[in-house]
């Protein structure tokens, strides 16, 4: 907030409104040229994140009992609804929303923002890195602009840029890598020191006019993706990257229910020894997959990170209505 401006006046201009109205316009157009659904799924849950990087928002339902369960949860993305569509046949779906992440604040972070998702039935993830990759080419195209696309494994990114081989080496080996960067390391673990390598030694040098795409991560840092059996064993899992930016996180899915239970109980584990909040498990999506959803790939993008790329801003508050200081 400016000097001159009240605290009532919008934190974006018009011109970066304008411009979100043009994207959302295109994003609608992109999906519908592919026949693939816009949905709408709930953005209260009885189930939270489990994922102890992320911390949900709750409410309290102050209806009848009969209603359903009065803990609910604000969701963190709209991944689990989507996939229950997917197990009841919906098909190739996408969701345009908000998604909310308490603790996220500052100058690339608000606490409330909007997430594009969308699934591909019999994709995997290296086919999804390509639509990913072309619909930022499409967005790009608005405010004039183009980007080149690399695709490069996890293992091959660190190996070439850092000199390590990020699946195997230990923990002292990826401190070091550091280099001059200085973290108080207390409670920190080896995905830790590898996420702080992304952040602090490999984004930074990603060039403004490409994307790159990184694939096939540590089997440790799966989340909802499967794990292919290689040696060692990777994730099916990609980001995306438009210059130091990470714009998108992709999984070809897992589809075990009881594995996928297996990493939610190991998530609550984390949390206990974190001492963090224990959000209820979506039991319903464990039902949805034990029923059996279909092969597919999926993918998360942010679109307010999209906006401030396209507007060259390092701050989200720029393509934000009123962002959280002025909500």
């Amino acid at each position: 907030m400016t000097e001159h401006e009240p605290d009532w006046w919008p934190s974006a201009t018009i011109e970066s409104m304008r411009l979100r109205a043009r994207l959302n316009a295109l994003i609608r157009e992109f999906f519908a040229a592919r026949n693939v659904l816009e949905v709408e799924t709930p953005i209260l849950s009885a189930a939270g994140n489990t994922t102890p990087n992320i911390d949900s928002f709750n409410a309290h339902f102050s209806g009848h009992v009969d209603a359903g369960n009065s803990q609910r949860w604000l969701r963190t993305s709209p991944e689990h609804a989507l996939k229950r569509l997917l197990a009841a046949g919906v098909g190739d779906c996408y969701e345009l929303g908000r998604v909310f992440r308490n603790g996220e604040a500052g100058g690339r972070h608000n606490p409330e923002f909007t997430m594009l998702e969308w699934y591909r039935a019999g994709w995997d993830h290296l086919r999804l890195i390509d639509e990913t990759a072309g619909l930022v080419r499409a967005a790009l195209a608005l405010a004039g602009r183009d980007a080149s696309l690399e695709i490069v494994t996890y293992r091959e990114l660190y190996r070439r840029e850092l000199g390590i081989d990020p699946l195997l080496a230990d923990v002292g080996t990826l401190r070091n890598a550091l280099g001059d960067i200085h973290i108080d390391p207390q409670g920190l673990e080896r995905d830790d020191w590898l996420d702080l390598l992304m952040t602090h030694r490999l984004q930074p040098t990603f060039a403004s006019d490409r994307m790159i795409a990184v694939h096939d991560w540590p089997a440790s840092q799966a989340a909802l993706a499967r794990i292919r059996a290689d040696d060692p064993p990777v994730a099916e899992r990609f980001e995306l990257y438009l210059g130091p930016v990470e714009l998108a996180n992709g999984y070809h899915e897992l589809l075990d229910a009881d594995e996928q239970h297996r990493r939610f109980d190991g998530d609550i584990a984390t949390r206990v020894r974190r001492g963090q909040s224990l959000p209820a498990i979506d039991t319903r999506f464990i039902a949805a997959l034990r029923h059996g959803m279909p092969a597919c790939a999926g993918v998360a993008l942010g679109v307010d990170r999209l906006l401030m790329t396209l507007l060259d801003s390092p701050r989200i508050a720029d393509v934000l209505a009123f962002d959280f200081s002025r909500a």
